[in-house]
């Protein structure tokens, strides 16, 4: 099988699994949802967005194994409103009636953490029944810092509006209760701590939804709700207007040099198409990650010059670094070649970072590296102190950085190129892309040396071919638990995404983080010599 016919039938895949978040909670939820007059969340989200314009959306396969649905009863991304880019999060009501699981708080987290690196306002589009009670001690606790995070966005002067379209109850009303600016739609929303039932039980007074937590009640009585809309477009239109009068600026684009401008690019030299021919279906057979950054960045113009200007090329070469532009935008590329890390990649890496910060420039991480060498000569060498030194400068980088895992991305390696542990803006795997703390085989070889060693010791005989199927299990367990699915299931990363979209969801994210000044450091921890 081909390159391009192992990638494709790896998207195959993926669009199916992408469809079953899409699918929600089912036909049967959304055509009883449909019936009662109410959208789909990508229905209100493609309303609120401005036309013509791209939504990202982010961790689309959040809980992807679990016992929940794939997706985890929420969708959010980011969306241009008005001209404002914001991060979106909509409850999906056909899943349990939008309640959150322990997934949909962890993908809340990571929306929330967006939102707040990249200095963005928040909408959200609420309609949930609250927590998801059998699950509640895996959300209770944690949840809190849900509502934390609203208030904080807010204090930062980062506008957060709640769009009401269903019931907002129990937790779920603290979100209405703790946005800026909150929308509710007529006869639709419900917002209150306890519904009538727990008032029965509680106090033992009766009441009704509408009188308890009904929108035009908020509106004209306990002062909750700023707007009533009177359907679900107007609750959107209003949506809208409340983010066109926010008086948003970009605070990273002011703090631009004009050299840096993005009014001018080229499109690639060569097709993104080429990008589904480049990854070898056997993750140890290296390609040129060169071939990578010509279909990603922009191609040769009087402003750009080279595609590429790789720096070092002859030192440290199973590490390409360098710079480039992607729709105009300066960044700095670290791109694994071979994919093992050497003492002079890591060094090279470190250098490179430091300048990147000194020019207040953004690093893209290109990952398919096994890790940092071992043996004897490595050792003595050094590799732990250089590939310390490594992640040492990547720790304490202040420049955003933005990660593609692009195929393997095993050990110490995964941390020296910003994996997920070290933070970067925004972090996508292709459907080729596999993690772990090392590859299948290598990590049942190892525990079978071992097992053998531990027999030896005590004075028992091994049994090699007893040892053959532990083997097999473990190297089965690993190589489901490292692919791409699995990690993005469990928010390892923020989608699975098909190469060919590569340069535009890069385009999108360089100009999410122009929202807040990009600002370098010179201030890094200790350098081992």
């Amino acid at each position: 099988m081909s390159n391009r016919e192992a990638m494709l039938e790896k998207l195959v895949d993926l669009d199916a699994e992408h469809a079953k978040a899409v699918a929600g909670g089912g036909e049967r939820s959304v055509d009883r949802h449909h019936g009662r007059g109410k959208l789909l969340p990508r229905e209100r989200i493609e309303l609120l967005v401005d036309e013509g314009s791209a939504f990202l959306e982010l961790s689309p396969l959040a809980g992807w194994g679990s016992d929940f649905a794939v997706g985890a009863s929420v969708v959010t991304g980011i969306g241009v409103i008005e001209g404002v880019e914001c991060m979106i999060t909509a409850n999906d009501p056909t899943v349990k009636g939008g309640a959150s699981n322990p997934w949909t708080v962890k993908k809340i987290f990571r929306a929330s953490q967006i939102a707040e690196e990249n200095g963005l306002p928040t909408v959200s589009l609420v309609e949930s029944g609250g927590a998801d009670l059998p699950t509640q001690k895996e959300i209770f606790i944690p949840g809190g810092k849900l509502f934390r995070d609203i208030t904080r966005a807010s204090a930062r002067k980062e506008p957060t509006i709640a769009l009401v379209f269903g019931n907002s109850t129990a937790g779920g009303a603290y979100v209405p209760g703790m946005s800026d600016y909150t929308v509710m739609v007529r006869e639709q929303a419900k917002v209150f701590l306890g519904g009538p039932p727990l008032v029965k039980m509680a106090t033992g007074e009766e009441s009704d939804d509408e009188s308890l937590g009904g929108a035009e009640m908020h509106a004209r009585t306990s002062g909750l709700a700023d707007y009533l809309a009177e359907d679900e477009h107007d609750a959107i239109r209003i949506g809208r207007r409340i983010v066109a009068r926010l008086n948003w600026r970009k605070g990273g684009v002011e703090a631009r040099s004009a050299r840096a401008s993005t009014t001018e690019y080229a499109e690639p030299d060569v097709d993104p198409e080429g990008l589904l021919d480049l990854i070898p279906t056997d993750l140890k057979e290296p390609f040129d990650p060169r071939e990578v950054i010509r279909r990603i960045c922009d191609g040769v113009s009087e402003t750009n010059g080279a595609v590429f200007d790789e720096f070092k090329p002859l030192y440290g070469p199973s590490l390409v670094t360098g710079w480039a532009r992607l729709h105009g935008r300066p960044i700095g590329i670290l791109a694994n070649a071979q994919g093992v890390l050497f003492s002079q990649e890591a060094q090279k890496a470190t250098q490179f970072v430091q300048l990147a910060n000194q020019t207040d420039t953004p690093l893209l991480f290109l990952h398919n590296t096994t890790g940092y060498m071992v043996g004897k000569e490595y050792e003595q060498g050094g590799i732990i102190k250089h590939g310390a030194m490594m992640i040492n400068a990547i720790s304490n980088s202040t420049v955003p950085h933005l990660s593609v895992i692009m195929g393997a991305s095993y050990g110490a390696g995964n941390y020296g190129m910003n994996g997920r542990a070290f933070d970067p803006r925004f972090l996508f795997t292709w459907p080729s892309a596999k993690s772990a703390v090392m590859g299948p085989a290598q990590l049942a070889g190892v525990l079978e040396i071992v097992a053998q060693q531990s027999a030896e010791s005590k004075g028992q005989p091994f049994d090699a071919e007893g040892f053959k199927a532990i083997k097999e299990v473990v190297e089965a367990q690993i190589e489901e638990q490292s692919m791409p699915q699995f990690l993005s299931g469990m928010l390892y990363d923020d989608g699975v995404i098909d190469p060919r979209d590569t340069r535009t969801i890069l385009a999108i994210c360089l100009s999410v983080i122009e929202n807040k000044p990009i600002v370098g450091t010179d201030r890094f921890g200790v350098f081992r010599p």
